[in-house]
Formats: C-alpha cells, sequence, structure tokens
C-alpha cells in the first residue's frame, strides 16, 4: 500500500464504500473505509495521515459538516485534501460544505469517470486553500 495513494472513504452506504473501493482500486490507489465518523476520526488518529478523505454528509453520529469542521479545527490536517460525495445537490449545501472545509463537491449519483478523474487532479494539487 505504500506505494499507492490511501484514499479514507467515509460513508454511512456499505455499498457505496464498496463501488467506491473497487473504482479507485482500478485506478491503482488504495482505500481505508469508515461508516461512521467516529470510524473516520479514529483512522485519522493512526498515523500516516491518508493522502485524501471522501465524505458523505450524512453520516448516522454526526453530520458530514459538523466532522469537517471538527477536522479543520486541527492543523494537522490542514493539508488534507477533502471530497464531499453526496446525494445533497441543493447549492446552499454545497457551499456550506466547502465553507466548511472541503476543496471540491461531487453530487450522487456519479460518474465514475468523474469521480476517479477528481480524486487523481485533488491527489496532483492537493488542497485548494490554505
Amino acid at each position: 500500500m505504500a506505494d499507492k495513494p490511501v484514499i479514507l472513504v467515509v460513508d454511512d452506504d456499505p455499498g457505496v464504500l464498496k463501488l467506491v473501493e473497487t473504482l479507485l482500486a482500478r485506478a491503482n490507489m488504495a482505500c481505508v473505509l469508515a461508516e461512521t465518523a467516529g470510524e473516520a476520526a479514529a483512522h485519522l488518529k493512526q498515523p500516516p495521515l491518508p493522502s485524501l478523505m471522501i465524505l458523505d454528509m450524512m453520516l448516522p453520529d454526526i453530520s458530514g459538516i459538523e466532522f469537517l469542521r471538527q477536522m479543520r479545527s486541527k492543523s494537522v490536517f490542514d493539508n488534507l485534501p477533502v471530497l464531499i460525495l453526496s446525494a445533497l445537490a441543493d447549492p446552499d449545501q454545497i457551499r456550506e460544505g466547502l465553507a466548511a472545509g472541503a476543496d471540491r463537491y461531487l453530487t450522487k449519483p456519479y460518474l465514475a469517470n468523474n469521480l476517479i478523474t477528481t480524486v487523481q487532479e485533488m491527489l496532483r494539487t492537493g488542497r485548494l486553500r490554505k
């Protein structure tokens, strides 16, 4: 796994987790999967940090927005790119996600190629705003 980028995927839907993992594996990326913000937080406490995090907005323990705000309040995560992947497609929700510290926002359903291209681009460019 050391030669592949590691992506932390946080989504409460096991089907979505498996699909994203399969798509990213085809693009030579490794995944760590979490179904709750609590699981994601536990993964983030274990070094090394992932190369990127894909985050759903609707999680069973706290909202993705709240989790993202908590994460961004800690400087250790300043350089971790975050892609929100959510069924919430309202422009206000997208703005809120970006304002909370996400670097990009894709809505579900998504095209597999769009997801892979976006992740590859984010891995290349890193965080858009510091």
